[in-house]
C-alpha cells in the first residue's frame, strides 16, 4: 500500500456508487474510444451497469501533445463512464484560450455535465459562467484547488500542490538535502508553482526554479544538464511530471553530477526507475481517480443530487509517496496504466 501523507485539515470524504459506458464527438477535438466497445471491455467496466437515463459528458483539460500522465486520467474517467450509461467526450488544449474554446463547444453541444481543468483559471471563468447559465454542472478535477469555489464549480478532485509540495520538503529533509532545483515544465500553471511553492515552504536547504518548455524534450535534457554542470553543489532535482523526471536522471548522467531525482506523478516507465534506483521517489496524486471520481460526481449530481465534499470541500486524491519500500505494490497497476 501507499504511504499518504494526510495534509493536517482535510480528510479524503468518502465517495459512493459507479454504474455504465462510451463516447461522444466535440467539434475542434479528439474523443474518447466508446460505445459498446467501451461498454464490453473488460479494463473499462466491471460489475453492474446503470439503468438511468443516458448522459453525455464532456472532460476538457489542459493536456499538452504527448503527455501521458492524461491517458491515466482518460482511463479512469472511462472507467466511470462505462459504468453510469455515459457517452464521454474527451478534449484537451494547453492553451488556456483554446480549452475555453472546448468547454464552449460543450456547451454548444447542450452536453450534460462538464469535467474541466484549471491551470490557468482566470481565462475560464466567464466560460465556467456560461455553462451555469446554460443549466450545465461543471466539477473541477487535478489543477484548480484554491480557485473552483470562487469559480462556482461543484465539487473538485485532485491533491492541494501546495501540501503536495510541502511533504516532498519534508522528504528532502529526512534525506539530508541541502540544495536542489524545482523543474517547471510550464510558465503560468499555476498548480506547478504551487508544487515549488510548498517544496520552499518546509525545505530546509537551498531552492531554486528552474524554467523549461515541457513540450520540447532535448532542450528540457540540455537546459537541466547546463544547470548542473553550473552548480555541483546540486544534490536534487525535483521534476513536476515522469517524463521530466525521466529526461532529468539522462540530463544527470550526461553532467556527471550525483544528484538524485526526485518527482511529482508517475507512470510505468517512473515505477521502473524507482525500482531500480535512478528515481528516489515521486509523489502519486492518483489522475486516475481524479478522472473516475470527476465523471462519477456528475452522475451522482443527476441521478441523486449528491456533493461529494458536500459542495465545500475538495475531495484530495494524493499526495501518496512511491519509493523502493513499496514501489512494487504500485507497479503493478501502473503496468495496467491505471496509477
Amino acid at each position: 500500500m501507499d504511504r499518504t501523507f494526510h495534509p493536517r485539515s482535510r480528510r479524503i470524504a468518502p465517495l459512493v456508487a459507479l454504474a455504465a459506458a462510451s463516447a461522444l464527438l466535440v467539434a475542434g477535438c479528439s474523443s474518447s474510444s466508446g460505445g459498446k466497445k467501451s461498454e464490453e471491455s473488460g479494463d473499462s467496466a466491471s460489475a453492474g451497469k446503470a439503468n438511468t437515463p443516458r448522459m453525455t459528458v464532456a472532460l476538457v483539460t489542459h493536456q499538452s501533445p504527448g503527455d501521458t500522465f492524461w491517458d491515466i486520467v482518460r482511463k479512469g474517467a472511462e472507467a466511470a463512464a462505462a459504468k453510469d450509461n455515459i457517452k464521454l467526450v474527451y478534449s484537451a488544449d494547453p492553451n488556456a484560450g483554446a480549452q475555453a474554446n472546448l468547454v464552449q463547444n460543450a456547451i454548444d453541444q447542450k452536453v450534460d455535465g462538464i469535467a474541466i481543468t484549471l491551470a490557468k483559471p482566470d481565462a475560464l471563468k466567464d466560460v465556467v459562467s456560461k455553462a451555469k447559465t446554460a443549466g450545465i454542472p461543471v466539477v473541477g478535477l487535478n489543477s484548480g484547488v484554491s480557485d473552483w469555489k470562487k469559480l462556482g464549480l461543484l465539487q473538485f478532485f485532485g491533491q492541494d500542490e501546495t501540501v503536495a509540495g510541502e511533504g516532498l520538503g519534508n522528504k528532502l529533509n529526512s534525506l539530508g538535502a541541502k540544495n536542489a532545483v524545482c523543474v517547471i515544465q510550464e510558465q503560468g500553471n499555476i498548480g506547478l508553482t504551487q508544487r515549488c511553492d510548498g517544496v520552499k515552504k518546509t525545505f530546509s536547504g537551498k531552492l531554486e526554479n528552474l524554467y523549461v518548455n515541457g513540450t520540447d524534450m532535448p532542450s528540457v535534457k540540455s537546459t537541466i544538464t547546463a544547470k548542473l554542470k553550473q552548480d555541483s553543489s546540486i544534490d536534487h532535482v525535483i521534476t513536476l511530471g515522469a517524463p521530466i523526471a525521466l529526461t532529468a536522471t539522462q540530463s544527470v548522467s550526461d553532467a556527471g553530477s550525483k544528484a538524485k531525482v526526485a518527482t511529482f506523478d508517475l507512470n510505468k516507465d517512473l515505477t521502473g526507475a524507482i525500482s531500480k534506483g535512478t528515481v528516489e521517489f515521486a509523489v502519486d496524486q492518483q489522475p486516475y481517480l481524479q478522472g473516475y471520481l470527476a465523471v462519477d460526481s456528475l452522475w451522482l449530481y443527476k441521478t441523486n443530487g449528491n456533493y461529494s465534499g458536500g459542495g465545500e470541500q475538495p475531495i484530495l486524491t494524493g499526495p501518496a509517496f512511491v519509493d523502493k519500500s513499496n514501489v512494487d505494490a504500485v507497479a503493478k497497476f501502473a503496468a495496467k496504466g491505471t496509477r
